[in-house]
């Protein structure tokens, strides 16, 4: 159970909730986030946007129930929070580029952080959303370079044999474009896969996804995976 500290309301579909959690969280990760009792059924995962020891901020959109009750909460109210939970981004070195569509940014916000701690790192940020824009100042805070478009896409904006490696998350459609633009070129791809998810845990088996390797679960084995892991048909 985490005590929230605040809950940001960023434009009418775009809430970021800061939560008092004590933690050992890497980037990539999600919790399954819980804020009512009965419904809706399932939890709601969401991936970890920033972390300190102490806390957990979560940037998320509105798009169902679960998200629109937790969008109602208020700095001293409860959440349920399991986790940290999944895989994480690897610890690469570099010229890496993070492309992030949507609420896919979230994920992208804390490997940039991290990744930019090495100052011999090289970070360029595209960020595509629908609507109006959000968190420049923080993207800007932690890439050398930053792109957000509104209702205009960016993966075309991406050249990359200028990259070590490429991280993205958001719409299916946007990696599977990433990861066809990158393909046969210098960078190598890790995809953040945003699935359906039960239990959060490797028990329901409601995240299976196809992978080279067989099916994996979303939420154990994932959510990052080599792009070329499970786009195996593309």
């Amino acid at each position: 159970m985490g005590n929230i500290i605040y809950n940001k309301r960023l434009t009418e579909e775009y809430y970021l909730m800061k939560v008092e959690e004590k933690n050992n969280a890497e980037m990539g990760q999600f919790y399954m986030l819980r804020a009512w009792d009965n419904e809706p059924l399932l939890s709601r995962p969401v991936s970890i946007f920033d972390r300190d020891d102490d806390s957990i901020t979560f940037l998320y959109k509105i798009i169902g129930k679960g998200t629109k009750l937790m969008s109602t909460l208020k700095s001293g109210d409860n959440i349920i929070c399991q986790g940290p939970q999944g895989s994480s981004f690897p610890k690469v070195k570099g010229k890496i580029a993070m492309i992030g569509g949507g609420v896919g940014i979230a994920p992208l916000y804390l490997a940039a952080k991290k990744l930019m701690e090495d100052k011999d790192n090289e970070i360029d940020i595209f960020f595509s959303l629908r609507g109006v824009e959000i968190l420049r100042e923080e993207l800007s805070s932690v890439s050398n370079n930053l792109i957000l478009k509104t209702n205009e896409r960016v993966v075309g904006l991406v050249d990359a044999d200028k990259y070590d490696y490429i991280f993205t998350c958001g719409p299916e459609g946007l990696m599977k474009d990433v990861y066809l633009g990158a393909k046969d070129k210098k960078a190598i791809v890790y995809v953040s896969l945003e699935r359906r998810m039960a239990c959060g845990i490797g028990i329901c088996y409601g995240c299976t996804c196809k992978t080279k390797s067989g099916n994996k679960l979303t939420c154990k084995d994932g959510p990052v995976f080599l792009a070329e892991e499970v786009f195996i048909d593309e």
